[in-house]
């Protein structure tokens, strides 16, 4: 047993890391939100296996120090056809598998799907909001959110108006339409009745299905005498938060009253008080709100009420740990050679741990800091990987010729046989 190094090996390695983590970025930008959150994960860890794979196998096929000349002349073709099956397939269904799992929710919470957004249409908005930045707002909240996503819109004084009952925002089209509905209001003089408005929210959301989250978003410059006792229960019995935005209320002049129930209605709820004086920020703010949804992938930040958590903190450096690790094993096994398998086993698990304490400490939301995070860790893992043939030693060339000719030996020396017998491979799986 020997330790050593390919150092080829190692670069191409990370060449292939850096090509796995360009494309599983493109993946990521392109696909989520348009299919299921593990099946892109899969697919972001197949790739990077895939990638790993290859240009492992071109750096052994130039330079085989680890597996040898004999390697290089007999079964090189047949690490070529395990390739695709031990990397892409098998990381693939690793990778949506921990995915899945890390997505399940825990103390009956449930992922936010349905969106209502509550909007103030009283008089008072022709001073605070007079050039309707707050509708605008809400149509660009809309245009981002992902096709798994149902909104509705309700707009109030002293009356609620559903304008738009529950859609799901799959295509343009179906985002066109709300739009269009909300490009129809007009302003009104009424006054102002928030409890009446989330009542009205509240007989949307319970025409949903149990097994959706859902959240609303309320928008206001005013108060209201509402009977908090008889509007939240409900909301605070199915889990739904209320994120309330008091425009202008905090600013000199403007309505205390009116921010205290607000920040009420959001504390009660679990929900968030944000306060804005400038109506042309509200566009941010809306956005703010939807950032902080409860929404987590193994390589993305994990936001909202599990931001914390310590549970999935452990389990996304878990998983990470074991997709590094059937990352090794995937190499070892296209290469049929035990011993690499072994160490580039342990190597793997010892780089997902490092890239999963990254990935869970340094993750911030920001989307180019986070792509370099991510680039970061594949590069871990693909250096760590395979320069760990020189911690955990692997069975030499010249030592398997040994074991081959001894037993050869033997095997002549019992039969009486003097022909040499044929040179068997006894790395291999």
């Amino acid at each position: 047993m020997q330790r050593k190094i390919n150092w080829l090996l190692v670069l191409f390695s990370l060449i292939g890391g850096a090509i796995g983590a360009v494309i599983g970025e493109l993946l990521l930008g392109e696909l989520s939100g348009r299919l299921p959150g593990f099946v892109v994960i899969g697919l972001y860890f197949g790739i990077l296996a895939l990638s790993i794979g290859i240009c492992c196998l071109i750096a052994e096929t130039i330079s085989p120090r680890l597996n040898g000349a004999s390697w290089r002349q007999r079964y090189v073709g047949t690490s070529w056809k395990l390739l695709v099956p031990v990397t892409l397939v098998m990381l693939l269904l690793a990778g949506a598998a921990f995915e899945f799992l890390y997505e399940l929710n825990i103390n009956r919470a449930k992922t936010v799907k349905d969106i209502v957004l509550i909007i103030d249409n009283s008089g008072s908005m022709h001073e605070t909001d007079p050039d309707d930045h707050r509708y605008e707002a809400a149509k660009s909240l809309i245009g981002k959110m992902d096709s798994s996503k149902q909104v509705a819109v309700i707009v109030f004084n002293d009356q609620p108006e559903l304008i738009q009952p529950f859609v799901r925002v799959r295509d343009q089209g179906a985002k066109d339409k709300v739009y269009a509905a909300i490009d129809e209001l007009k302003p009104t003089d009424a006054g102002t009745d928030i409890g009446e408005a989330l009542q009205a929210s509240m007989e949307q959301i319970k025409g949903q299905s149990g097994s959706r989250g859902a959240m609303a978003i309320l928008l206001s410059d005013g108060v209201s005498d509402v009977n908090l006792a008889k509007v939240l229960p409900d909301y605070k019995d199915r889990g739904v938060a209320v994120n309330t935005i008091g425009l202008g209320l905090s600013a000199p002049g403007g309505n205390v009253e009116g921010a205290e129930l607000l920040k009420e209605i959001a504390s009660q709820t679990g929900g968030q008080y944000y306060d804005e004086a400038d109506a042309s920020n509200l566009t941010f703010v809306f956005q703010k709100i939807y950032d902080n949804l409860d929404e987590r992938t193994l390589v993305t930040e994990r936001t909202g009420t599990m931001e914390n958590s310590p549970y999935y903190m452990i389990l996304r450096i878990v998983f990470v740990l074991g997709l590094g690790a059937l990352i090794g094993l995937a190499l070892g096994m296209m290469f049929d050679n035990r011993h690499l398998a072994r160490s580039f086993t342990i190597g793997g698990a010892v780089s997902g741990l490092l890239a999963g304490i990254l990935l869970e400490q340094s993750l911030g939301g920001w989307p180019v800091g986070d792509a370099m995070i991510r680039l970061l860790a594949c590069l871990l893992l693909a250096a760590v990987m395979t320069m760990f043939t020189f911690v955990v030693p692997i069975e030499t060339n010249g030592a398997r010729a040994a074991m081959r000719r001894r037993g050869a030996a033997i095997q002549n020396g019992a039969s009486g046989n003097q022909e040499p017998v044929r040179n068997r491979r006894n790395s291999g799986f």
